[in-house]
């Protein structure tokens, strides 16, 4: 687990921790979190397009997927034909998607102050950040764990002769866990966050013992 930019987290902190989105700047609540995922045109930052987001918040080891958040965003972008196959989405689904505003005003709302999980979440941050920095003037100041790097560093200790195989695929294969709709922004935000727990529970000698409600 990692803060991001402690200085310009503590600053933005005093200039916005009594404004509109201070609960976003608030203590987290003890042993919760929220898996994220994002799907978009693209893999760079600067010019691609956001067009799905999942979030689902977890107490411990119970995701709770019947709090989830899983919008789809309207784009115009010219890039979403190459995006569209790989995401499993339709022309129309885009068209009928949401705002973005829309879609990071619900997201800021659900995540409150509770850390983000991810794969590659660095990604997810830039991609938001991009956004929320011209209308908020401050980015996702949630701590954030990226799933990949806390297998990495679990492997290296486990195995420090082996090179950890660090695909998405790779990384699920090796925890025995599913990988529902996968290159879909729910599905891969669930097989994030059942990493994360399951991941947790062999750092603390635990049996993997990991749930969802529905």
């Amino acid at each position: 687990m990692s803060l991001t930019w402690p200085w310009t987290r503590w600053l933005e902190r005093r200039r916005h921790a009594h404004g509109p989105w201070s609960m976003l700047f608030a203590p987290a609540p003890t042993d919760e979190w929220v898996a994220l995922d994002l799907e978009t045109t693209g893999l760079d930052p600067s010019r691609d397009q956001i067009l799905s987001i999942a979030a689902v918040p977890a107490r411990g080891r119970l995701m709770r997927l019947s709090e989830r958040l899983d919008v789809i965003v309207c784009s115009d972008s010219t890039r979403i034909t190459e995006a569209i196959a790989h995401h499993r989405l339709r022309p129309d689904d885009i068209a009928a998607g949401i705002p973005l505003d829309t879609a990071l005003d619900a997201l800021l709302s659900m995540v409150g102050s509770r850390p983000l999980v991810g794969y590659c979440i660095d990604f997810d941050f830039a991609m938001l950040d991009r956004a929320l920095r011209p209308r908020l003037g401050f980015g996702l100041p949630n701590q954030r764990i990226d799933v990949q790097r806390q297998f990495a560093q679990l492997q290296r200790r486990r195995q420090p002769e082996i090179e950890p195989d660090l695909r998405f695929e790779a990384i699920a294969n090796a925890l025995q866990l599913p990988m529902p709709d996968r290159h879909s922004a729910l599905g891969d935000a669930v097989a994030a966050g059942l990493m994360h727990i399951a991941m947790r529970a062999s750092e603390c000698g635990a049996p993997k013992v990991i749930g969802r409600d529905f």
